[in-house]
């Protein structure tokens, strides 16, 4: 092993050699001409050398219009990252990416990756990614995955939103009533929404604020020049995604004491939480006012929420009705109105004998003649007066003689031969006799059962044992075997 200084040149020459190689497979394996220099410039825009990529192979990349050269920008660089170990490929593929988001045609750049992760596995997931080649390595390493979380997170923020916050331009304010200060500041779009859209897009602006204050570099990474040149891209969204959280967060409190209970604990978790992420992006300006690419930027005056508001939230949150509340309301008086409609109608007449309810017994069908006669009686009956008694609606209480009937012949069935075996056979016969004048099937089901009662009777064993009896037991043993 030589000096590191060595081994840095090694590596160097190592990447060059790597890069005129690719470029050249780039060129002969690339189908069409354009699409054969948008390889060569992803392949040059991230190259193994420690320096930002240059306007030249950018404008390539960024300048790519149609879906075709969108969608191969977007393979290309997906490429690039999932078959490289090296940081600084790793980083300046983020770095095209993060810029193709911001200066070309977002939308597109925007889709075709969700696309691409929803087909392939997200391009941008690089929890993974390491870098073991030095101590500098390793910790730019660290700054890649997080910065990685944080375009991911971009683009998660984009898919709840359905607008990009940075594309966002600020609406001129509207004009105040009457007794009322106008507003001099331009508004964001947080600023008009309803409380269920607030609820729905605060958290997202949250969560990605929270990942933009994660990038900031440690250790190594700090004084590296490739690094702060990413982490000022990264800075110059954070001064946008905070002023819409912090119109969000005007505009929910406008809207707070109009809200149900629940939705007030969701948005006093959000107001309680802006309040951490305020200390955290403070500190993280702090940090990058000493960076030499961000003396020239404008940071904003960062105001925390008043805590005092929270006591008072709690208060709210206290006394707030429940969502459904007025719902039971409506449900008790849509149950108590029979019972009036009951009082103020006449009492009803008393029911006549000739209508009292009999338990049902099916009757064999009528003939035609038997039919329209009964009609006609129907006709001539007067309707039945309604009363106001508790009706049985499912039938729980209603004794069917059919009903007892298959009960009857099922419990019988279940028996497989009772010890007098004469005795069914005789009961058989005699129902049989006693049903001549009913139709054949019925006739066939009283000779079936006499049938079976006869065979059952031929199957005794000695000492009075039924045959039927042992086989069922053989039966039930061989089929818990199986």
């Amino acid at each position: 092993m030589g000096t590191p200084s060595m081994q840095k040149s090694w590596r160097k020459a190592c990447g060059a050699i790597k890069d005129s190689t690719t470029v050249s497979l780039a060129k002969v394996n690339s189908g069409r001409d354009h699409l054969k220099d948008l390889d060569v410039a992803v392949v040059k825009a991230t190259s193994h050398v420690e320096r930002p990529p240059k306007d030249r192979h950018l404008a390539k990349i960024v300048g790519a219009r149609s879906r075709t050269e969108v969608s191969h920008c977007v393979h290309a660089l997906a490429r690039r990252l999932s078959n490289t170990s090296n940081w600084v490929v790793a980083l300046k593929a983020l770095v095209v990416i993060h810029r193709a988001l911001r200066e070309g045609d977002g939308g597109a750049f925007r889709e075709e990756l969700l696309s691409h992760g929803r087909r392939r596995g997200h391009a941008l997931r690089m929890s993974s990614f390491k870098d073991d080649s030095g101590h500098l390595a390793w910790d730019c390493s660290a700054w890649v995955r997080t910065y990685a979380l944080f375009l991911e997170e971009r683009l998660e923020c984009f898919a709840v939103l359905r607008y990009d916050v940075e594309a966002e331009r600020l609406r001129a304010p509207a004009p105040a009533a009457e007794g009322q200060t106008p507003h001099t500041k331009a508004q964001g779009r947080t600023r008009g929404l309803g409380k269920d859209d607030l609820l729905e897009q605060l958290p997202a602006l949250q969560q990605l604020l929270f990942r933009l204050v994660g990038c900031q570099p440690e250790g190594a990474a700090f004084g590296n020049y490739l690094i702060q040149y990413a982490l000022a891209l990264v800075l110059k969204e954070s001064f946008k995604i905070y002023c819409a959280v912090n119109d969000g967060i005007i505009n929910l409190v406008d809207v707070f004491f109009d809200m149900s209970k629940l939705d007030a604990i969701k948005a006093q978790d959000i107001y309680r939480r802006t309040g951490t992420l305020a200390k955290s992006l403070s500190e993280f300006y702090v940090l990058c006012r000493g960076l030499e690419l961000a003396r020239n930027f404008q940071f904003p005056v960062l105001r925390e929420p008043p805590a005092s508001f929270l006591a008072t939230m709690e208060e709210y949150i206290r006394e707030a009705p429940r969502a459904g509340h007025v719902a039971n309301k409506t449900i008790e008086y849509r149950q108590l109105d029979p019972t009036a409609d009951q009082e103020e109608q006449p009492p009803p007449e008393p029911p006549r004998e000739a209508t009292t309810e009999e338990p049902t017994v099916e009757e064999p069908l009528p003939e035609p003649e038997e039919e329209a006669h009964s009609a006609t009686d129907l006709d001539d009956e007067p309707e039945p007066a309604t009363t106001t008694a508790d009706f049985d609606l499912l039938g729980l209480h209603e004794v069917s003689s059919a009903a007892a009937e298959i009960e009857e012949s099922n419990a019988l069935a279940l028996a497989i031969v009772a010890p007098g075996g004469g005795s069914s056979a005789s009961a058989s016969a005699s129902a049989a006799v006693g049903m001549a004048g009913s139709s054949g099937w019925e006739l066939a089901l009283v000779a079936a059962r006499t049938d079976i009662s006869n065979r059952s009777a031929e199957k005794k064993l000695a000492g009075g044992f039924d045959g039927l009896l042992l086989d069922s037991l053989y039966e039930d043993a061989a089929r818990r075997q199986q």
